[in-house]
């Protein structure tokens, strides 16, 4: 029984310094394919929006009727009502009243002024069409101005899950109709911008 004992321990001793001096080897990525797969949508996002960017210059050069801007965000704009007198534009903070029209690239309509609804938006402060989040910021109270966004600045790859599919180019029409500067609007909490944008 005694030597029994002794064969039981001296087993487990040689197991304990057997695994404690054993190298354990690094885990191997369970996937390679990660780098890869982003390289892959990288190129596809690239050529989605190459392809965008020249749909959208050839609207530009057909059109001899309007004089075009391109902005340093990658969109494209041109005034169909500028103001000849310089005015304040909107800032972050503040409040602007506008209405709005959504075409498609081909110029037809996907969502009326009607539908829409007039719109109050705190500039910088709320989500919008990244596209129009920036360019309302050029405009001046009583400007109407045409924007062609390419897909990733409108609704990107998802769409607005209605009428607005994905990846899909916009032509958005604003007409600004007042601004509020900051530190007048404090009067208007966001529950009443919620409301009149619902």
């Amino acid at each position: 029984m005694k030597t029994l004992k002794i064969i039981t321990f001296i087993t487990l001793a040689m197991n304990l310094v057997t695994c404690c001096t054993q190298k354990q080897e690094a885990r191997k990525p369970i996937s390679h394919k990660t780098g890869e797969f982003m390289k892959q949508s990288i190129d596809r996002n690239k050529k989605l929006n190459k392809n965008e960017e020249e749909i959208i210059i050839n609207i530009i050069k057909q059109d001899t009727t309007h004089q075009y801007t391109a902005s340093t965000k990658g969109y494209w704009y041109f005034y169909n009502i500028k103001n000849t007198t310089e005015q304040p534009k909107p800032i972050k903070g503040d409040l602007a009243f506008f209405d709005y029209e959504i075409k498609d690239i081909k110029g037809k309509i996907i969502y009326t002024q009607a539908e829409l609804k007039p719109q109050i938006y705190k500039v910088d402060q709320q989500d919008f069409i990244k596209g129009l989040q920036d360019g309302i910021k050029l405009m001046q109270k009583g400007e109407k101005v045409t924007f062609l966004l390419p897909s990733h600045l409108a609704f990107g790859y998802h769409g607005d899950n209605n009428k607005i599919g994905i990846n899909q180019p916009l032509i958005c029409t604003i007409t600004l109709n007042d601004i509020k500067k900051e530190k007048n609007n404090k009067t208007i909490v966001p529950s009443d911008i919620e409301k009149n944008n619902n």
